[in-house]
């Protein structure tokens, strides 16, 4: 298969007044396009850190992270702007949608930063909001909430969707629906699509095609699962 993300020989290092904290340790990764994958590990291992240099929000302290082919530690912040904003879709724990916007004007802010984003209305007819884009965000439930910074996502059309703790605030019923729609992502546009979700839900990892366990700033394993279940078989 076809690799989207290599990361060769990465620490990064946080200064702490005088001392120094090391959240990734001359880690090295590789993760395929197309796939659906878990980062799991406890609080503190360097998930987050780890899906951060993957995005662009932050470069490594020393090693190559490598995106499609290209070594995006090299750029500056310009470059890192430009791949944050053509390649990659976030979504977050908290949903980060402006409160002031409907939910048509917080997915149509794409189209002022991509170059060939996906319609608005295709977007929020993927995630079934259709017929609340007038609405306003104190209007909607959190997981419609959280459907909107996904089409919002989408509508880039990115390359790597990522994901931190994209379920964390919602309850069972309705994160299962969120993971249906990260896997229609994931499936969509002739595996082209690839999704990274940051959890400390160990049940998530059921339904992954690669489970990466970190611990302590290292990578613990990466776990191919050559049959991963489909959302409803899981026991949530």
């Amino acid at each position: 298969m076809e690799k989207i993300v290599e990361l060769k020989n990465v620490s990064k290092v946080y200064k702490i007044g005088e001392n120094e904290f090391k959240a990734l340790d001359n880690i090295d990764l590789e993760l395929n396009k197309g796939e659906m994958i878990v980062v799991l590990g406890p609080s503190g291992a360097g998930k987050s850190t780890l899906l951060n240099l993957i995005g662009g929000m932050d470069s490594p302290s020393s090693g190559e992270v490598i995106i499609d082919g290209e070594n995006i530690s090299s750029y500056n912040e310009n470059k890192l702007s430009s791949y944050r904003a053509e390649n990659v879709g976030f979504i977050f724990q908290f949903y980060n949608i402006l409160p002031s916007l409907t939910v048509k004007e917080n997915v149509d802010i794409v189209k002022d930063i991509v170059k060939n984003p996906i319609p608005t209305e295709e977007a929020l007819k993927s995630v079934g909001l259709e017929e609340h884009k007038n609405k306003f965000p104190n209007q909607l439930s959190g997981g419609e909430q959280q459907r909107v910074s996904i089409a919002r996502a989408v509508a880039k059309n990115p390359k790597l969707l990522l994901c931190d703790e994209p379920t964390g605030a919602l309850d069972s019923h309705t994160g299962v629906d969120v993971l249906k729609l990260l896997r229609k992502q994931c499936d969509a546009n002739h595996g082209a699509n690839t999704v990274i979700i940051v959890t400390h839900n160990s049940l998530i990892a059921d339904i992954a095609d690669t489970v990466i366990h970190v611990k302590n700033g290292k990578i613990e394993s990466v776990v191919k699962n050559p049959n991963p279940k489909k959302i409803d078989e899981v026991k949530w």
